[in-house]
């Protein structure tokens, strides 16, 4: 296959930077990712740009620069999707979901992907009420940036609190008294860059409750070597292989490749 040329729209929870960035270190790809910095608080982008504009602007932008690439990958921002495809109606268009952007909403958000060429999940729970067609690709932790260090403190626990839910306090105090633990709830306003810094104080990680699968700080929390308690009270250590930017990229290059001869 020529040289791929791939346009990132959006950048969920810094997903897509991992993607491009380790897709054409592996590929020999040309990968770039654009979103707005007013959504990038955190300094997620760590490849690509950050645009100072409105989300009409955003759209229209990102329209007029999709024309120089081959394969457009969408993170969440699923009205963009019908948009693309009456523009560009032969390139392929990647719509990949994150959470909360479609969870128990895929007959609300129909009407956004079905116009995709492919549409994949970052997480399994996700895949509950989804169209046969649509993917599990699990998320992707940068291991260049998360990985242990530092001497952490043995018999601490860190929960980050969410979304202000009401059961976020409740949850995480429970489980560091069943585990005698020391408990830090924090609010996530700690940049991308002094995460790992962070997280590689505590011995534990609790993650949410109130979702049945790992969430990516959990996964950047076991990259650094911290004991994950997750949802259903079990205690997981070790990142699992397939979420090192090296499988993920693999599982997704073989996708494009696929989606990319079926649309010739």
């Amino acid at each position: 296959m020529k040289l791929l040329k791939v346009l990132h729209i959006w950048n969920t929870a810094g997903v897509g930077s991992i993607i491009a960035r380790h897709m054409d270190k592996t590929f020999g790809t040309q990968s770039w990712v654009i979103t707005i910095g007013r959504s990038d608080k955190f300094g997620l982008t760590t490849y690509g740009e950050c645009w100072d504009c409105g989300a009409k602007i955003f759209t229209l932008k990102a329209l007029l620069i999709s024309i120089r690439y081959d394969l457009l990958h969408i993170h969440s921002f699923d009205r963009m999707v019908p948009l693309l495809k009456i523009v560009y109606p032969k390139k392929p268009v990647v719509l990949h979901y994150h959470g909360t952007d479609i969870r128990d909403r895929w007959s609300q958000r129909r009407r956004y992907w079905s116009k995709s060429d492919l549409v994949i999940v970052s997480t399994p729970d996700l895949l509950d009420g989804a169209p046969e067609r649509v993917i599990y690709l699990p998320n992707p932790v940068d291991t260049k940036y998360f990985k242990p260090s530092g001497q952490r403190t043995i018999g601490t626990a860190l929960y980050f609190i969410k979304h202000h839910r009401r059961e976020d306090v409740h949850w995480p105090r429970e489980v560091a008294a069943h585990h005698h633990l020391e408990l830090t709830i924090s609010e996530r306003e700690i940049p991308y860059s002094k995460l790992c810094e962070f997280l590689n104080e505590f011995e534990f990680y609790i993650d949410r409750k109130y979702i049945e699968s790992l969430s990516k700080t959990a996964l950047e929390a076991l990259a650094c070597g911290l004991k994950v308690i997750a949802w259903n009270e079990k205690v997981v250590e070790g990142l699992p292989e397939e979420h090192t930017p090296e499988k993920v990229v693999e599982k997704l290059w073989n996708l494009y490749r696929v989606l990319c001869r079926s649309q010739h």
